[in-house]
């Protein structure tokens, strides 16, 4: 049996770009890309990442990491599977990887098409390749998938076909030391708090409970370890917080009562875009819970730093707008600093979808990837990115 021929250096057409996040079928698709290419189908593999967050964000040094990481892990697989595959050199190939959009927001699926496509036609791309499992930042089943928004571009566009897991990934975290005496103290605080914190018996039993709580909800309950002197500072600004959002929500509770009260019943119901800078994770879901919890605004989605906010009338909506909880919410998370930043409407972050002073149509499309939808009611599905702050 002779040796098998290296195949032809492929033309330029032949390259292909991939976007990519962490799924459970991108280890496979990887794979599936270094044997197409081995094969001689591609010239060249790009691998690009579509970021949560916009230059220059709050708190995304872990997410640049984690997104260099990501692209590190991809091209050490495909460089693997290149090297066990016969009759070509990994040098043979060349691997690429960046990320794409991060100059921008990107709110939909034609936003990343064209962005993907002004990459492919930067660099010679003509065939997209797309993990099953992956999905583009701020994309959701609402909306029309990516390769509908492909298909009408020059790019041949085409699923890796490898299979999906049924199983689901893990809930559990690496439990620390920080995170344990972290939920221990909150946990023997609150049972002091519905106890006696002079009567021994209660001191006893509080330790018990708060021993059990933290050994089981250690590996669960926190993202990150609680970190001295950031996380005590947050606490004591929370403090600050809770009566500024208890007078927030008297205020509003007045002013809709005022309002059930008229006879004229003078509502005006809308659903509104706000695109906030307060990070990810727990800042976003305070903000949206601050907002919920205020009468005349409810937040139906949190996601990619957008608050998809209902308001029940202009006084709800414009306050939302003049971002005065959200400001808070920068103080609470990076200090006095953060505070200053300009406002969503001082920013042009803002978009409503109903009304005469709708500013935007609903960002939803058919299901079955036709045209969009403009009359319906559905909301978009939207998940955390934000402009800089300076934490104190």
């Amino acid at each position: 049996m002779g040796v098998a021929d290296a195949p032809e250096p492929p033309t330029d057409g032949d390259a292909v770009v991939v976007p990519v996040e962490s799924t459970s079928t991108l280890r496979a698709t990887v794979t599936h890309l270094a044997e197409s290419a081995a094969t001689g189908e591609f010239s060249s593999i790009h691998f690009v990442v579509f970021p949560a967050w916009r230059r220059p964000d709050p708190e995304t040094a872990d997410d640049r990491d984690a997104v260099d990481r990501l692209l590190e892990r991809v091209q050490t697989w495909v460089e693997a599977d290149l090297e066990d595959a016969d009759g070509i050199r990994v040098d043979d190939v060349p691997i690429v990887t960046a990320v794409v959009g991060d100059d921008e927001y990107l709110f939909g699926p034609d936003d990343y098409a064209r962005r993907l496509v002004g990459y492919a036609e930067a660099n010679g791309v003509g065939t997209v390749v797309l993990d099953p499992e992956y999905t583009p930042v701020g994309n959701t089943t609402l909306l029309q998938p990516l390769e509908f928004a492909l298909a009408d571009t020059s790019l041949a566009v085409r699923e890796a076909p490898v299979s999906r897991p049924s199983r689901g990934e893990r809930l559990r975290r690496e439990a620390t030391g920080p995170r344990f005496a972290a939920i221990f103290a909150l946990s023997f605080g609150f049972y002091l708090t519905l106890g006696d914190p002079t009567y021994w018996f209660d001191l006893v039993t509080g330790v018990a409970s708060a021993t059990i709580v933290a050994i089981t909800l250690s590996q669960i309950s926190l993202d990150a370890d609680p970190v001295v002197p950031r996380t005590p500072m947050r606490i004591l600004r929370g403090l600050v917080y809770v009566p500024v959002l208890l007078f927030e929500i008297v205020k509003s509770n007045v002013v809709v009562a005022r309002v059930i009260l008229d006879p004229r019943l003078p509502i005006d119901p809308t659903l509104n875009r706000m695109h906030v800078i307060v990070g990810r994770g727990l800042p976003l879901t305070t903000l949206a819970n601050s907002i919920t919890l205020t009468p005349g605004t409810l937040t139906v989605r949190a996601r990619d730093g957008n608050l998809y906010v209902h308001s029940l009338i202009p006084w709800a909506r414009e306050g939302l707008f003049d971002g005065s909880l959200e400001r808070w919410t920068r103080f609470v998370f990076y200090g006095r600093g953060a505070a200053r930043l300009p406002t969503p409407r001082e920013r042009d972050d803002v978009d409503v979808f109903q009304g005469p002073e709708a500013t935007a149509p609903y960002p939803t499309a058919r299901g079955d990837g036709g045209d969009e939808d403009r009359g319906s009611k559905s909301v978009v599905d939207v998940d955390s990115s934000t402009p800089e702050v300076t934490a104190e």
